[in-house]
């Protein structure tokens, strides 16, 4: 792509200047105000001012090294010190070219190449996936695409939460008051129940505690963890139960895992965990329990994390320090990631210290990805009118249905069939792309009206410019049935108008989202690209037929037609989007 052209060449001319310059720092990104430039670097006032020098005179002295003569008409000193480059348009036409015949990506492979474990969904088994299970299953996913286009080898864990105290109530539920014909209704709906009228009568705090029922379901508990083979039917009952309805819905969302290793594969190790810390003096006693102290770290000094309680138990900081531990020497990956919500912060600030200090010879880079809350419109956490927690099936039926009513105003004349298979692709994009397109850390307002509306910043509006476009090809090839328009080598760039050249700028830029994605886990760079891509694309048709022109200018502007389909259409599969030929 142009940009990494443009930088090889920048970073040559500036290597000749400063010889000892970090030549990788050195970047070229899309001028944030077309008015100055198509693409511009400030890497030229950092290296002035580590090495007080005058930032202006410096870019003069790298211009006067710097051929890009056949990319770029124009490159010009602004303010402090920014080089903006204007490219020609004879090198957009160039470039363009070879995307269209050579299937060309427009998104380059990372170099170097890196392994990456990506942690995230991780339902609890027994419990049916809720509306707060969304935003990490979707991210992750996202990510997961994104690392995975640009070349990474990723590994994608679900680490579901499949041991601990409430499988002794689950135990005793199971073997007191189970419905069996609501188990097989509906399995994760039953088990919730028999949960919550367990728990609530071993809760002392709560009327109608039974100390008796609370010490049963401490016995069926350890039980479970001695290896009874009667409990261990019933916990695997449970995990199968569970996963056929978590696969039920990851099959909905198209979202697949390399691997499901929960809490229980883990917890052979922790008493090794321990004895390891405790061995090379990271964790010590304290009151009876096992702890890490982080005494010399300024912002968790009074935020010690135990390994071990009292009575003997392991914490989740246990369990997470052991699995990273497994992953680690399993997949000797690059980066771990971890997408949970905000606020598991300070969890994760502890469990990475821990295992710095642990693992001190291990190079791997650990990234916690939090993510805000999903709130209704009265701005409070999104509930059903119950008060209940809003379940992700139920939250995706509605999505279809509310979308097949769309299609149907829209597109009457359909069959059910097909209105349902795009309700299905607009209702299911609809709820993903709400939920990436705001910023990760914030949290945002969840609606109906605005997630499938098919004008603004949507998942329908950026599936009904794709559809347009294919649209664009059937008219070409009803037309002229025999010279169906094929994309071809042979095709002569021809962007002349603004629009064009707009539009030819913004294509190239995609791979340069796409990297800032991965870099900074922000799937909102990628919607609002997407956004920014079609309303170009409308710009362009408004302004420039497409199939009243003619000639060499004709197969110029389907050519620019056909890339942009492909860039919608990669670029909403990388948010787990499918698109459609027809709305």
């Amino acid at each position: 792509m142009l940009h990494l052209v443009l930088e090889s060449r920048l970073r040559e001319a500036v290597g000749n200047v400063i010889p000892d310059a970090d030549l990788p720092a050195i970047r070229v990104r899309p001028c944030p105000d077309p008015r100055f430039g198509d693409y511009q670097t400030n890497a030229l006032m950092g290296l002035a001012k580590a090495r007080r020098l005058n930032p202006r005179q410096l870019a003069a002295e790298v211009i006067a090294r710097l051929d890009v003569r056949a990319w770029c008409d124009s490159v010009e000193v602004a303010g402090a010190g920014f080089l903006n480059f204007r490219v020609s348009p004879s090198a957009l036409a160039t470039v363009l070219r070879e995307v269209l015949a050579e299937g060309r990506p427009l998104v380059p492979r990372a170099d170097p190449i890196r392994t990456v474990v990506l942690d995230f969904s991780s339902p609890n088994v027994a419990k049916p996936m809720h509306v707060g299970h969304i935003r990490s299953t979707i991210l992750g996913d996202c990510l997961a695409r994104t690392l995975r286009l640009l070349g990474h080898r990723v590994i994608t864990d679900n680490h579901i939460g499949d041991w601990g105290t409430q499988f002794g109530m689950l135990l005793v539920g199971w073997k007191r008051i189970l419905d069996r014909d609501a188990l097989a209704a509906d399995p994760l709906r039953e088990l919730e129940r028999i949960y919550r009228e367990i728990n609530a009568r071993c809760d002392p705090e709560k009327e109608g505690f039974d100390p008796a029922l609370l010490e049963s379901a401490r016995a069926e508990l350890v039980k479970l963890q001695a290896g009874d083979s009667e409990n261990l039917e019933i916990w695997r009952e449970m995990q199968r139960l569970s996963q056929a309805q978590f696969d039920a819905i990851y099959t909905r969302l198209g979202v697949r895992f390399d691997h499901t290793l929960g809490e229980s594969f883990y917890n052979p190790r922790l008493p090794a965990v321990v004895e390891d810390l405790r061995a090379r003096g990271i964790a010590r006693e304290s009151e009876g329990a096992i702890v890490v102290f982080f005494d010399d770290h300024p912002e968790l000094k009074d935020a010690p994390t135990i390994v071990q309680k009292r009575d003997g138990g392991f914490n989740y900081a246990t369990t997470d320090l052991a699995t990273l531990a497994y992953r680690v020497e399993t997949w000797q990956p690059q980066e771990i990631i971890y997408v949970t919500d905000g606020r598991q912060q300070l969890h994760f600030k502890q469990v990475f210290e821990a295992f710095r200090r642990w693992k001190p010879d291990v190079a791997v880079t650990l990234a916690h990805v939090w993510f805000g809350s999903i709130l209704g419109e009265d701005n409070k956490p999104l509930k059903t009118r119950a008060g209940d927690t809003v379940k992700l099936a139920d939250l995706l039926d509605e999505a279809e249905e509310r979308a097949l009513q769309v299609v149907t105003e829209k597109n009457p004349d359909l069959s059910e069939a097909e209105r349902r298979e795009i309700a299905r692709i607009v209702g299911i994009g609809a709820v993903k792309y709400q939920d990436l397109l705001p910023n990760r850390q914030s949290d945002y307002v969840f609606s109906w009206s605005k997630m499938l509306a098919l004008s603004g910043n949507t998942a329908p509006y950026l599936q009904y410019a794709y559809a347009r476009i294919r649209s664009i090809f059937r008219k070409q090839a009803e037309q002229d049935p025999e010279n169906r328009w094929e994309p071809s080598g042979a095709v002569a760039f021809e962007l002349t108008t603004p629009e064009e050249l707009r539009l030819a700028k913004h294509l190239l830029n995609f791979g340069i989202v796409v990297e800032m994605v991965a870099d900074e886990y922000r799937p909102n760079y990628l919607c609002n690209y997407l956004f920014e891509l079609a309303g170009h694309f409308t710009g362009f048709y408004e302004a420039c037929p497409v199939l009243k022109a003619e000639g060499r200018q004709r197969a110029s502007r389907l050519a620019l037609c056909e890339i942009t389909a492909r860039v919608l259409q990669q670029g909403l599969n990388l948010l787990g989007i499918e698109t459609a030929e027809r709305m």
